[in-house]
């Protein structure tokens, strides 16, 4: 269990908001609700989903190493 206050916590919040707001892009009922701000507050789910879908790779890779930690070194 990672806890939120820690660093590794933070790391772990971040990644599942980006994958989580990259995948809520791909449906059309949530990306016109939710995403459709590009400033404000609202516009952090903007900015998670670009970031999502632009570096899709990175952050794949990023998860699977984030898992691997949790799982085995922590």
């Amino acid at each position: 269990m990672t806890n939120v206050y820690s660093f590794d916590g933070i790391l772990v919040f971040g990644l599942l908001f980006i994958c989580t707001c990259a995948y809520l892009k791909k449906v059309p009922r949530l990306n016109s609700w939710l995403l459709s701000e590009k400033k404000g507050v609202w516009g952090v789910f903007y900015k998670a989903a670009v970031i999502g879908t632009r570096l899709h790779i990175a952050v794949a890779l990023s998860c699977v190493a984030m898992a691997f930690y949790v799982v085995f070194l922590k």
